[in-house]
């Protein structure tokens, strides 16, 4: 049986800036965990320019809402450019990779 999914490391009751919630740093990936069980995560990220989460595969699809800036989406063979206020999904068990074109923020949400 699944747990419940909890949602933290956010207020709870009134409206919030998600970019608020994870700041830049040099050199770095920052992320912040949101909610995670065995059915889906939900995690905010911020990358440098440059800095990138290299190729891999997740069990189930990948939604990535661009909170901040600009990333370069690979999935599969294809480069999908995406910006502030646009989504991709990253379908299950599809390589896909991330690269920072400029500084970014993104909320990514991983249904299984």
């Amino acid at each position: 049986m699944t747990e419940p999914v909890r949602i933290k490391n956010i207020t709870h009751g009134q409206a919030v800036q998600l970019a608020s919630l994870v700041t830049y740093a040099p050199g770095q990936v920052v992320s912040r965990t949101l909610a995670q069980n065995d059915a889906m995560s939900m995690t905010l990220f911020a990358l440098e320019a440059g800095e990138s989460i290299s190729t891999h595969t997740t069990p189930g699809d990948a939604f990535v809402y661009v909170l901040d800036g600009r990333v370069i989406l690979e999935i599969g063979d294809r480069r999908v450019p995406t910006m502030a206020g646009e989504a991709t999904v990253m379908p299950a068990d599809i390589p896909h990779a991330l690269y920072a074109e400029e500084r970014f923020k993104m909320l990514l949400v991983v249904v299984k």
